[in-house]
């Protein structure tokens, strides 16, 4: 074991920072019901639209919901929520989340910019630390649901959060079109390899309703989500039509599942939100790891 020298720590101290740290994570964990992982193959699928309007559908029906927006270098969560300002810090360096309503707190990187058109440069070892913090230095408390929003793709952030959450139950999210299906096997198959727990496949921009006629228009066609679902074996948990409120509730910083009046996507987001929590209730992986 190297010593303490020119002002660097010793390999020892790291590894008992590190240790600690495994210990505040799993105390975190044991008072959190069920953690969602919310992931997609490729950007560009409604992801974290997605996951806001879950957090919140799950809110308003009365869970205590944590949104941990685990996308390093393209946060939208805070937007999606009209959420602005820095994380305030409580009893040393714990962290609060930002609350955005008395049921759903929200961290996110975006939150921890000074200025938020601000880029950030950093590798694979400064983002694992990070997303350590989000779980370990944030005084999330006793929560029903922690929906986690992953950044596309099979990288740094969705193995780091597996690797720390393996009780994860993982919500899958495409579009219809063959392009997106076809990144959405790459994301199965990393989450095979991973062990990790698959809740199910949601298919997003399934048809647009149109709001003159009321009528339905295949516009990036549908069902390719349910097939694929099918094909592997999986939970469909539901299809999301194109929306133009969903375009609405992203620019006044509301979900859907919170906007006043009917729409055809408040309607699939709400039914979304009820099965993602029977599924998660009744799985029988989660079932296992319940630490209530």
């Amino acid at each position: 074991m190297s010593s303490c020298s020119g002002g660097s720590c010793s390999s020892g101290e790291n590894n008992a920072k590190i240790a600690m740290q495994d210990q505040l994570i799993a105390m975190t964990l044991e008072h959190i019901r069920y953690k969602l992982f919310v992931m997609s193959g490729k950007g560009g699928v409604g992801k974290s639209s997605v996951s806001v309007n879950i957090a919140a559908a799950l809110a308003a029906r009365g869970y205590k919901v944590g949104l941990m927006d685990v996308d390093i270098h393209g946060p939208s969560v805070p937007r999606l929520l009209g959420l602005s300002g820095q994380l305030e810090t409580d009893r040393g360096s714990l962290i609060k989340p930002k609350q955005y309503n008395e049921n759903l707190h929200v961290v996110s990187m975006d939150s921890l910019l000074l200025d938020p058109d601000q880029a950030v440069l950093w590798r694979g070892p400064m983002k694992t630390s990070a997303i350590r913090q989000f779980i370990s230095d944030v005084q999330w408390g006793d929560l029903d649901f922690l929906v986690v929003d992953s950044p596309p793709g099979t990288g740094d952030e969705p193995m780091t959060v597996l690797k720390l959450i393996p009780e994860a139950l993982a919500v899958v999210v495409t579009t219809p079109q063959e392009i997106s299906l076809a990144d959405v096997r790459k994301a199965i198959n990393f989450l095979q390899y991973a062990q990790a727990n698959i809740l199910g496949v949601v298919e997003n921009m399934s048809g647009l309703a149109c709001p003159y006629c009321g009528k339905e228009i295949d516009l990036f066609k549908k069902g390719g989500g349910k097939a694929l679902a099918e094909q592997y074996g999986l939970e469909f948990l539901g299809a999301i039509p194109l929306d133009p409120a969903t375009v609405v509730a992203g620019d006044i910083g509301t979900p859907v599942v919170l906007m006043e009046g009917d729409s055809p996507a408040k309607r699939a987001l709400l039914a979304l939100g009820d099965r993602v929590a029977e599924a998660a209730q009744s799985s029988l992986e989660a079932a296992s790891t319940v630490h209530r």
